[in-house]
């Protein structure tokens, strides 16, 4: 799915800007992270502006992230946006490539590809409903963020009982 800025009269004299607009879906986009649903409709905003030398482009996409908690296995969801940006160059047989530069032929810039990777690199290694989730009680099982379950949660590694056993003769 192309999300093509076009380059019209517009954006032509230096400085110009002009804001865009797009709906789409993950499975458009190619950009279904492994860990959580990217549920319903993704939206992407912001603006084209001509800088002279190229077209920098910022923006965000907002989404509606489902998550299974890496430490409590609750379903979440929350709405999260991933603020973008990118220069783009027109490409010009026999140009140097220049590094850091994304580079377009036509008179529109297609955005999908920058999408789809800011979608995909911020995604968390661990999936959090809360930074200070307790997660689940390894004895019971009880879900920690809704109350102690009353278990006793001390538990010595066997490789280093015998040391907790030297402590009790000390005392």
């Amino acid at each position: 799915m192309g999300m093509l800025i076009k380059l019209s009269g517009a954006l032509a004299p230096l400085g110009a800007q002009a804001e865009f607009h797009f709906q789409t879906t993950a499975d458009a986009l190619d950009a279904a992270p492994e860990n959580a649903v990217l549920a319903g409709e993704i939206a992407v905003s912001g603006t084209c502006v001509n800088t002279g030398r190229s077209y920098r482009v910022e923006g965000a996409v907002r989404v509606l992230r489902s998550f299974v908690c890496d430490r409590c296995l609750g379903t979440f969801s929350q709405p999260q946006a991933y603020p973008f940006g990118e220069d783009f160059v027109r490409y010009r047989e026999g140009d140097p490539q220049e590094d850091g530069v994304e580079r377009f032929t036509d008179e529109a810039i297609d955005i999908a590809p920058l999408v789809r990777d800011t979608i995909l690199t911020v995604q968390p290694l661990r999936n959090l409903c809360r930074d200070d989730c307790r997660g689940l009680c390894p004895r019971c099982g009880a879900d920690l963020n809704r109350g102690d379950c009353g278990c006793d949660r001390r538990s010595i590694d066997p490789r280093l009982a015998a040391l907790a056993n030297l402590l009790k003769q000390d005392d």
